[in-house]
């Protein structure tokens, strides 16, 4: 509920009062389980991270082809955003104005950096073309899935494997015929 009201009105825009009106309980309520909505958002941000770096330790994002690889973690955070939507669409709105927003971004940018790691990788090998820049790659890569938190509602059409087969295709096919 929590995560529901955060992205509705904005962490900074939501207060404990909101939160406790929302759950129908005191906010004596809320504190009698958790410190405060800081906590509440640190564990919201840490289920979204949590689930990109399971993918990251997955035995395919870490052994075989290196384009294989990259596509393996592209699918499969597309299934982390499906699976944890509200989580995901939070972290994906933080700005860095708290230690836990920090904490968060900090997180972020070394998932972007494994990615990024990986499109080097690639590169060396062979399996990814040399001329685009890898921090860039991973920029649009992830673009084209974070984008997803904005217009994607379970249970109207797509689910999380079929999403994910339509952004790989995109990423690694393109348009053309």
């Amino acid at each position: 509920m929590a995560v529901r009201v955060f992205n509705e009105r904005g962490y900074d825009g939501t207060s404990m009062e909101d939160l406790a009106r929302a759950l129908g309980v005191t906010k004596s309520a809320i504190y009698h389980h958790y410190s405060g909505k800081s906590e509440l958002l640190r564990l919201s941000l840490d289920r979204a991270l949590d689930g990109l770096f399971a993918v990251t330790r997955e035995p395919e994002a870490t052994s075989g082809p290196v384009a294989d690889r990259l596509e393996h973690v592209l699918r499969r955070a597309v299934g982390v955003l499906v699976e944890r939507l509200p989580h995901v669409t939070l972290l994906l709105r933080v700005r860095g104005n708290t230690d836990v927003e920090q904490r968060a971004l900090e997180r972020r940018r070394e998932f972007d950096h494994f990615v990024s790691d990986l499109v080097r990788e690639g590169m060396a090998a062979g399996d990814i073309r040399p001329d685009i820049d890898p921090a860039v790659a991973s920029r649009l890569l992830f673009g084209m899935v974070n984008s997803i938190t904005e217009w994607y509602r379970p249970g109207h059409g797509l689910g999380a494997i079929e999403l994910g087969d339509i952004v790989a295709a995109m990423a690694f096919d393109g348009l053309r015929a």
